[in-house]
């Protein structure tokens, strides 16, 4: 059956079987289920691809963060470059570039050695995730052996030569990120080697011969590199001249009608849909409706896609353009606008609407050579709300564009103040101080209690503050206005309710709060312990048990991908772990869950976590 196919990866891989890992997961399966998994290559590998499925799942609603947390730090811990690693040439390169842009003979010091390997490591992990995050999701149908080929294909993948148009070999000193995910090119790889060992075959005459030929020629040769860097090539996005014009046609494709006229209206048009891959697109059909825009091509016909809107069970599931990260362009906007209009919950992407049109009335000032405003710069920097789009991933042009700013300059219109208003460390905190930007100290919550702007950086280290209501409320009242709310609570987090440990208190009472994210502490060893004790010091508290459902029926508004954790005294949860409550919000709504915090568990520096000011 070649959905199971362990002898393809035996034939790629010859020494897999017989691996380090895979002997690691084979004794974790015997001390789990006391079997022992046989010594044959192709059931040792199969246990591996059953434990790597494990990881990815994303039907496993109760350990799937932790579980892909774990699954990415593996992949971190032994390919993401070390500092050390890091080679001298990468900064005398750094040094001759800001020479050949007029800095002058720049200093490569110890901070910007640190500054400059944080921004590889960082870019190299974000890269990763990339993938992992895609293959560990609903639209990624493909079999676990073909997942375990792409993952371990672009491990060993460098940088793109456009010229030759094929990979380099990644050596352990490189410093670029790991290859782009372009979902469409990776979809036609995938369709084609399960097709392959289905004995289905890939239909091909839509190709030219030459191209026909090289194509099964790589094929045949089955490297993922090279059937990858083909595919890119021939992935052609639409040119800046059709995506001005929107003159068009939505056209409907039936839920349960034949995808295959659905995966080739979008072939080779570089959407970057994974829908253009027929494993996806046959899921996505039998989930729902889908809906495509096409304009017009050079012949008048609408034949180039633009957005979608996917159905899922009479809903909207998604939205999706052509712009980076599948984010809509810029010019379509208005027309994914009225078509949304025709759904009963089309109202739920307003928001993301208006930050699109807003975003791009920026994006245009920028380009006739416009200032920006304190209104323009508010939105851009997000001080009120993260700026949404319609893409998987934040639309990369907000970072584009913040990296032609200059933050300090920006900071005083942003904050409303004079730029000696705004204290860059303890030392110049004064009455006239109306913005903090710096490292956190002792009581800093305490003595600046009365400055609205708190920053560990500008702007990416912002520390945010509230004040929600705790007390008056059972447990089961709590619970019984949660499900009213459409709450989803994960079955952990549900036992975490239930144990006798979570109580709450009998009077109302305000809790005042305050978000950071673990890098903000600045800490060598961020394990649960170490973590609480630097809180501490600063002034902070754990919160009681109650934040947890609390704070998520009050924070209605949080953005689709937000993870927060609640620092709280841990509660065993129904599987023996001992836990804190999380608040995130998915495709389905908000979700109370919840975050394995044993003592000496380390923390990623990107986790959010909510404390309690001390009084």
């Amino acid at each position: 059956m070649f959905e199971r196919n362990p002898s393809f990866l035996k034939k790629i891989y010859q020494n897999l079987g017989a691996s380090e890992e895979v002997a690691r997961i084979a004794e974790r399966t015997k001390v789990q289920t006391g079997e022992r998994v046989p010594e044959k290559p192709e059931a040792r590998i199969q246990n591996y691809l059953d434990y790597i499925h494990d990881s990815l799942d994303p039907q496993d609603p109760h350990r799937r963060e932790e579980k892909l947390g774990r699954f990415k730090q593996t992949l971190y811990d032994k390919n993401v470059i070390k500092p050390d690693e890091i080679p001298e040439a990468y900064f005398n390169t750094q040094r001759r570039l800001a020479r050949e842009q007029g800095h002058g003979d720049v200093e490569i010091n110890q901070e910007t050695r640190r500054q400059l390997t944080e921004v590889i490591i960082t870019d190299q992990k974000s890269s990763l995730d990339n993938w992992v995050d895609y293959l560990a999701s609903p639209d990624a149908t493909y079999p676990d052996w073909l997942k375990y080929w792409a993952i371990r294909s672009i491990l060993g993948m460098g940088e793109y030569d456009k010229e030759k148009k094929l990979f380099g070999k990644r050596r352990k000193d490189t410093v670029k990120p790991y290859p782009d995910l372009d979902r469409e090119a990776l979809a036609y790889v995938l369709d084609a080697m399960e097709k392959k060992y289905s004995g289905k075959g890939m239909n091909l005459e839509s190709m030219e011969e030459d191209d026909r030929k090289q194509f099964e020629q790589l094929l045949q040769g089955e490297s993922f590199a090279k059937l990858y860097a083909w595919a890119i090539e021939k992935v052609t996005p639409a040119s800046p001249e059709q995506l001005a014009d929107t003159k068009g046609e939505w056209v409907k494709y039936p839920q349960g009608s034949d995808h295959t006229t659905l995966v080739q209206s979008l072939q080779g048009h570089g959407t970057g849909w994974c829908t253009a891959g027929e494993s996806t697109a046959h899921t996505q059909l039998d989930g729902g409706d889908f809906y495509v825009f096409y304009s017009l091509d050079p012949k008048g016909k609408p034949t180039v896609p633009r957005a979608a809107i996917r159905m899922q069970e009479g809903s909207i599931a998604e939205v999706r353009g052509v712009g980076a990260n599948q984010n809509l362009d810029p010019h379509i906007g208005k027309v994914v606008q009225d078509k949304l209009a025709e759904f009963p919950d089309g109202k739920l992407y307003e928001k993301k609407n208006q930050d699109m049109k807003q975003f791009t009335a920026i994006e245009n000032k920028i380009q006739k050579g416009q200032e920006l405003n304190r209104t323009d710069l508010v939105f851009l920097y997000e001080i009120e709300s993260p700026i949404q789009g319609f893409g998987y991933q934040k639309d990369p042009r907000i970072q584009e564009i913040r990296e032609t700013r200059d933050p300090k300059a920006d900071a005083p219109l942003v904050f409303d103040c004079e730029p000696n208003q705004i204290a860059r460390g303890q030392s110049e905190i004064n009455e006239n101080t109306k913005a903090y930007i710096g490292s956190l100290f002792p009581n800093i919550f305490q003595t600046l209690k009365h400055i609205e702007h708190l920053y560990t950086t500008f702007p990416e280290g912002r520390i945010v503050r509230n004040t929600i209501d705790i007390g008056g409320q059972t447990k089961e009242e709590l619970a019984d206005e949660m499900k009213r709310q459409n709450i989803h609570i994960f079955d952990y987090a549900q036992s975490m309710l239930d144990s006798e440990n979570f109580t709450t208190a009998e009077k109302p009472e305000p809790a005042d709060l305050v978000r950071l994210k673990v890098r903000d502490l600045n800490l060598a060893n961020p394990t649960t312990d170490n973590i609480y004790q630097k809180a501490k010091e600063l002034g902070l508290e754990l919160c009681p048990a109650e934040v947890g459902p609390r704070y998520r029926l009050q924070y209605t508004n949080q953005p689709a991908g937000e993870y927060l954790y609640i620092a709280m005294k841990q509660i065993t949860d129904s599987g023996g772990n001992p836990n804190v409550f999380g608040l995130s919000r998915d495709d389905d709504g908000l979700c109370l869950h919840f975050y394995w915090a044993g003592p000496a568990r380390e923390w990623l520096s990107d986790r959010e976590i909510v404390f309690r000011i001390r009084k």
